[in-house]
């Protein structure tokens, strides 16, 4: 009974120590993105400073949110306390940035994240298909028809096939990179979501039952 009660007192403060996204670590990446050149260097092959600033914070919140996933999946967040984290965080990458100037390429990287967040509640349901090449087709027609929800929907499904394992998705948009839909974007969005998993692949890895 000793041992037991020794591993709940030590696992216990793991809940408050991981600090997810907050309004501070927002708000410094708004002013960074602010700060930052967009303009095309015609004697450089690389994007603009801004747009790889862009593309890296977005990579960050990607894995912050599936930092939530790994800790729900570790048994160290009840499926509850995973929502509200999940929660708190979209609603603080979803907001409308206050600096009028800043919401066109606050809203490029957000459309993207529409299926992370869906995806990561469509995860947590428990209630989704695994068929990824059935889903990819099904998503890509809702989207030729501009049924945006219902592609949404698929998307979301498609992310929570990768959170559980499955492999996505560049193969399924490599041919559409030059003019990609918007369901294409949201498969990027799952290939990197299948990235990071895998990059957190043994965060906060569970140390096992002692019984």
């Amino acid at each position: 009974m000793a041992k037991k009660a020794t591993k709940k007192e030590e696992e216990a403060p793991l809940k408050l120590f991981y600090i997810f996204y907050n309004q501070e670590r927002w708000d410094n990446w708004l002013k960074t993105l602010a700060e930052s050149s967009f303009e095309v260097d015609p004697k450089s092959e690389e994007m603009p400073e801004g747009f790889r600033i862009l593309d890296g914070f977005s990579v960050d919140i990607t894995i912050e949110v599936l930092k939530i996933v790994k800790l729900y999946q570790n048994k160290r967040f009840s499926r509850d306390e995973a929502m509200d984290k999940l929660a708190a965080v979209e609603a603080i990458v979803m907001a409308t940035p206050q600096n009028p100037e800043l919401e066109e390429l606050v809203g490029i990287l957000q459309l993207p994240k529409l299926a992370l967040f869906a995806g990561v509640r469509k995860y947590m349901s428990g209630e989704f298909d695994k068929d990824i090449k059935t889903l990819v087709k099904k998503g890509k027609d809702q989207i030729g028809k501009e049924d945006m929800e219902a592609a949404l929907e698929t998307a979301s499904n498609v992310g929570a096939a990768v959170i559980d394992g499955a492999a996505c998705c560049g193969k399924y948009v490599k041919d559409d990179l030059e003019n990609p839909t918007l369901f294409d974007e949201w498969l990027i969005e799952c290939e990197r979501i299948n990235e990071g998993m895998t990059s957190l692949k043994n965060f906060d890895e569970s140390t096992g039952d002692d019984d």
